[in-house]
């Protein structure tokens, strides 16, 4: 049995979207003194004494829209109350009865489905006399709350479970969650459409038609996702109302809460610094990325993909490891190959591997090019381990982390790209120092063990059993004075591996900055400059099957 769903309908600017946010405890939807802000149905699942409902918050009714997108708002407001269980018909206590209330009701008199009537901003007792009025709309038994004065909350919720059909199950969680972001007008709410298999959001050839982030529920092969349609980002000098500050920080919110991060250009556009600044905000928060270029069916027959890639490569360098797909969202060409790559990276993103074969590959990593000498002194990594997952998070114990220049790490996470199985999403390599026995006095095994007040390592033996960090450091105290640690085996074939053997030039990055982070020594460009992976043509190759360069 499906989830239980519930509208939220009446005129402008009487609190629908503020309820909204008050029973889902998080700000969703944006509340503004200006009326219309809301245009595209919002949803949040609710949970209340064990029970859940889906909460709907629709535009207001009969007003003019001033971008000329009325019609299109009073169709998402139908597909609301019609899809809907229960209505929530909100009145504003202080502003009084008006005719447009008196419009709403004779609109929802038409509907064969329970309502429930609504007095917000009935802020104290006083003004509950004020509320009668409202019997007039003969919609029955009235509520009286109050947003501001947190009033009555509970009362609404069980008032709204009583009313609600029962349901035997919780929902299905969803498998994935998966943002899509870019500029205005690139086609985002037509892709969510087209997943959703309706007219779920508002298109229009308007910029900023889409003002919140949209949650849309659809499935594939069975399972279900969520595609989160976000406003249209634009240049800082170019927000002036709170309406475009609030959807740029809606945005950047539905990025740090989405799994995969779909980053949406035309392709009849050049790439903007918007662009730029959108692709380092997804980089910062270490979000697997595609980017997806739309509207394909416009350029097919007159650019061939790999010249589109070139340029892709060239204006976003720290981002080499994204896969690159091509798209008609309008037609829905290539988005099942898409979606399916998606879902490969959310995999690659929960993947770990174990501290045995990491330190196999990171010590022959080592042997392969030395890091140069730093201060006279050869900087050294005793062992490797990663702590979590997503995104893969490596912890590098060594003698020195100022000694790895900002070349040798992107050399280093290079390596890690092309050798372990999560090459096409971001990875964070931290350098940690530890007490090496060479920096001291002669100490016992016990004595020995690095320093481990800064951080926690997880450790996994190759059975996927944790390993105590102190037993782990006691483990690795003599790694330092093992010259032959790996086994002849694997250092052969590591021997015949294809590597560049550049010369590192220190030089070059000597303004680069290296920044702590929770006790660590990571450089920002540290994901710079990595082998680059063959990309994904969705239109000319499967994106099931990536290959690497």
């Amino acid at each position: 049995m499906a989830v239980s769903k519930v509208a939220i309908v009446g005129r402008p600017n009487v609190g629908k979207s503020s309820i909204f946010n008050w029973l889902a405890g998080r700000r969703l939807a944006i509340v503004d003194d200006m009326a219309g802000v809301t245009r595209d149905r919002l949803m949040t699942l609710i949970e209340h004494n064990g029970r859940f409902f889906e909460l709907v918050d629709t535009g207001g009714m009969g007003i003019q829209d001033v971008d000329n997108l009325t019609s299109e708002v009073e169709r998402q407001i139908e597909a609301g109350i019609e899809e809907a269980d229960l209505l929530l018909f909100v009145v504003d206590t202080r502003a009084g009865m008006i005719g447009l209330d008196q419009v709403v009701a004779e609109r929802l008199r038409k509907v064969d489905k329970p309502v429930l009537l609504i007095a917000n901003k009935t802020d104290h007792p006083g003004l509950d006399i004020e509320a009668e009025e409202f019997h007039k709309l003969g919609r029955g038994w009235l509520l009286r709350v109050s947003v501001l004065q947190n009033r009555h909350k509970e009362e609404l919720l069980d008032s709204i479970l009583e009313r609600l059909p029962d349901v035997d199950h919780s929902p299905e969680a969803a498998k994935m969650k998966i943002a899509i972001v870019g500029r205005r007008n690139v086609g985002k709410s037509t892709f969510v459409n087209t997943l959703a298999r309706a007219e779920r959001c508002i298109v229009s050839e308007v910029p900023g038609t889409t003002r919140d982030s949209v949650d849309v529920h659809f499935e594939l092969d069975g399972q279900t996702f969520i595609a989160i349609d976000t406003p249209g980002l634009r240049r800082q000098k170019s927000v002036r109302t709170d309406i475009d500050f609030y959807g740029t920080h809606r945005a950047q919110r539905s990025i740090r809460r989405a799994d995969v991060v779909l980053h949406f250009l035309d392709c009849s556009q050049g790439i903007s610094k918007v662009d730029k600044q959108l692709s380092q905000y997804i980089e910062d928060n270490y979000k697997p990325c595609i980017f997806v270029v739309n509207k394909w069916d416009l350029l097919k027959d007159q650019m061939p993909t790999d010249r589109w890639v070139r340029y892709l490569r060239q204006n976003f360098p720290k981002m080499s490891y994204a896969p690159i797909a091509f798209v008609t969202g309008q037609s829905g060409k290539n988005v099942k190959s898409l979606l399916n790559h998606a879902q490969m990276l959310y995999k690659q993103a929960q993947t770990r591997v174990t501290t045995a074969s990491l330190n196999r590959l990171v010590q022959a990593a080592i042997k392969k090019h030395e890091p140069p000498l730093y201060s006279n002194k050869r900087p050294r990594i005793y062992y490797a381990t990663q702590i979590t997952a997503p995104p893969p998070t490596i912890v590098a114990m060594c003698n020195m982390p100022e000694g790895f220049s900002p070349s040798y790490r992107r050399y280093l996470m290079g390596i890690l790209r092309d050798y372990l199985p999560f090459g096409e999403v971001p990875i964070k390599v931290y350098f940690q120092k530890r007490q090496s026995l060479e920096d001291g006095p002669k100490r016992t095994r016990e004595e020995g063990a690095p320093d481990m007040s800064q951080v926690q390592v997880y450790a996994f033996d190759d059975d996927g059993n944790p390993i105590d960090p102190n037993e782990l450091a006691m483990r690795n105290a003599n790694i330092a004075d093992r010259e032959d640690y790996l086994d002849e085996e694997f250092a052969d074939e590591f021997e015949d591996a294809e590597f560049d053997d550049g010369e590192f030039d220190d030089e070059e990055f000597a303004e680069d900055e290296v920044v702590e982070i929770k006790g660590y020594d990571v450089h920002p460009d540290a994901a710079q400059d990595q082998p680059s992976h063959e990309d994904v043509d969705a239109g000319e190759a499967s994106p099931d099957e990536p290959t690497r360069e």
